[in-house]
């Protein structure tokens, strides 16, 4: 996969407590069409952990040790995080100027409660993950991140909104994938039709954007990047409903909270928020993932290699 910059955001998050991040008391301008106008190019960089760090947390991500660099069996490695696993909190909330100690900030506790079943599902794919490509997740087969998966940070987290009369569309620059929604109360799709990002419906409550995402397929998982910590390759099923906001804070700076619901994956809803930065400076190249993915070719090629080294 081909990256413009390496930023490994490692286990990403935003704030300590299921309040709002900032004091939401701006005004945004209006679009010709009097919509809230959230148009423009924002970023998400951000290095605080996903979940706020415990053993519960340590003992999830020890899959993944085996797999991806900056994680080790002791927990994570990376910014607000040691080597042995003690935690210091993430970066400092603009407007409260308090540390943010995890992005998951309901349950209070930062920690997502997945179901026994889900995780299984997560591990057996990590175990097998060498041996096919099925056992990779959607982001590392060059389809989508996924949906809110797409908007957690990574590195090349541009998004680009634009607006139009009945519409926003969001066209984020990893995987160059894009989301239109419409605003209107048209009819919902009919439930036999199925999409790995789902189907999205937008409304304006005030200045913030909602959008509700439902009719998921059961191939793809919420968070897809290792920087999702356990999430990664929890698989979704076809209950999944997922309600994003988009809310204006200031001219620059945009709060983005999202809730997940899937009951057969997760024991309750949890939700993240994490702050969108307004970057007019920041350029959105093209990602050209499946051209040169020597990431997924060069993992299947390591398994192979294993199974000549033991003769099968």
């Amino acid at each position: 996969m081909r990256t413009r910059t390496l930023w490994i955001c490692t286990l990403v998050a935003a704030l300590a407590l299921a309040a709002p991040v900032f004091a939401q008391d701006y005004t945004p301008p209006r679009t010709p069409d009097g919509q809230p106008d959230i148009s423009g190019i924002w970023t998400s960089f951000d290095s605080t952990p996903f979940e706020t760090p415990g053993p519960e947390v340590w003992a999830g991500l020890k899959a993944l040790a085996a797999w991806f660099p900056g994680i080790d069996n002791s927990g994570m490695r990376g910014p607000g995080v040691g080597p042995s696993g003690d935690f210091s909190p993430g970066e400092v909330d603009a407007k409260s100027n308090e540390r943010r100690r995890s992005m998951v900030v309901d349950p209070p506790s930062g920690v997502v409660s997945i179901l026994p079943a889900a995780a299984a599902v997560r591990d057996e794919n990590l175990r097998l993950l060498a041996d096919h490509w099925v056992h990779n997740t959607p982001w590392e087969r060059c389809i989508t991140r996924g949906v809110p998966g797409a908007m957690f940070p990574t590195y090349n987290t541009g998004h680009l909104i634009l607006q139009t009369p009945g519409y926003v569309a969001i066209s984020s620059e990893m995987i160059h994938v894009s989301r239109i929604i419409p605003l209107d109360d048209r009819p919902e799709l009919p439930s036999g039709i199925r999409q790995w990002d789902g189907v999205s419906r937008g409304r304006w409550e005030g200045d913030t954007l909602v959008v509700e995402v439902t009719h998921y397929n059961t191939q793809g998982t919420v968070g897809t990047n290792v920087a999702t910590g356990r999430i990664r390759g929890i698989p979704q099923s076809e209950a999944t409903h997922v309600t994003e906001r988009f809310i204006p804070v200031d001219e620059n700076t945009m709060l983005y909270r999202v809730t997940v619901e899937d009951p057969n994956a997760f024991g309750e809803p949890w939700t993240v928020e994490l702050p969108m930065n307004r970057s007019p400076d920041y350029h959105i190249l093209e990602y050209t993932c499946h051209e040169g993915n020597y990431g997924l070719e060069n993992t299947l090629r390591g398994g192979r290699a294993d199974d000549a080294k033991a003769g099968r």
